[in-house]
């Protein structure tokens, strides 16, 4: 289960690797697609108690040989990184003897404009180390609000939409997402829902991230895997708890965890029926065998 956003910008290039030559062609550089991919251990840690550790390593194999493509997504600029960067990449060199190629995914401009610098390490007189990562920030990634460009790279779509969660055009991202996803989910429902999981997590706590929980609820109701079920829920809590906000209900902490961790999106819709007339929670629950209904 992805944990966060940060983990859902450089787990996308696990589930995809030949998403990177894809998206490196929006930075004008040119990578063979990989014909295979082999994930290596991300443990960068020596015998020294100070542990390190890259967010995503990959071999790719390409027709052109082989390199190491090490992921890391970067929140915020943090001065001491680019130390960090260096080691992770002399380390897997003198490891594996593979060339490693650096990604840092920001989906913040500044801190993609930060990463983005070369770094020379060394005194003035001599650089030793240059350090240069391709960056993929949300003005290197375009805008795909197409359903049909959205089914044709759908793990690029997820990445356009972690990117751009804060621009204008994330909604319009979301339901070209929602649409491909719909189509691919008749054949690989599976992958659909990983898709899925991968989106609500780059999304973040952000305004579309609501939106994309909505999609998921309406949109997307022939989910039937049980991590749809959940998203399906949580989408219907969030609209019962803003209904019962717009009508003046009030909401006591005990109903508001009751909502919230009722699991059923069945009971949660006959809840949201009854709030539309509802003046209290308690007519809001009040309903023919419900007690049973969301038990557990």
């Amino acid at each position: 289960m992805v944990s966060s956003s940060h983990e859902a910008l450089h787990r996308i290039f696990q589930q995809d690797p030949g998403l990177f030559a894809r998206a490196a062609r929006h930075l004008g550089v040119a990578f063979p697609p990989p014909v295979s991919t082999v994930e290596l251990s991300t443990d960068l840690t020596e015998t020294q108690p100070l542990e390190r550790r890259v967010d995503t390593l990959l071999q790719m194999d390409t027709e052109d040989g082989s390199f190491l493509l090490a992921v890391e997504s970067q929140g915020r600029p943090a001065p001491d990184k680019p130390a960090s960067w260096a080691y992770y990449l002399s380390y897997v060199y003198a490891k594996y003897r593979i060339p490693p190629v650096l990604l840092v995914v920001c989906a913040d401009r500044g801190t993609a404009e930060w990463a983005a610098r070369q770094v020379d390490i060394g005194p003035r007189q001599w650089c030793s180390l240059s350090l240069r990562p391709l960056v993929l920030g949300p003005d290197d990634v375009p805008v795909i609000d197409s359903p049909d460009d959205a089914a044709r790279d759908i793990p690029l779509t997820v990445l356009s939409a972690a990117l751009h969660r804060r621009d204008p055009g994330a909604d319009a991202i979301l339901n070209a997402l929602a649409k491909a996803l719909k189509d691919l989910s008749a054949d690989d429902e599976n992958t659909a829902t990983t898709f899925i999981e991968l989106t609500e997590q780059g999304l973040g706590a952000t305004q579309a991230a609501e939106l994309w929980r909505h999609l998921m609820a309406v949109d997307l109701s022939f989910f039937q895997s049980q991590t749809a079920q959940q998203l399906r829920a949580e989408g219907r809590a969030k609209d019962l708890l803003l209904l019962l906000g717009h009508r003046g209900v009030e909401v006591s902490e005990e109903d508001r965890e009751r909502i919230v961790g009722c699991g059923d999106p069945d009971v949660l819709g006959l809840w949201f029926s009854n709030a539309l007339t509802a003046t209290s929670t308690a007519e809001v629950f009040a309903s023919d065998g419900e007690s049973g209904a969301d038990a557990g």
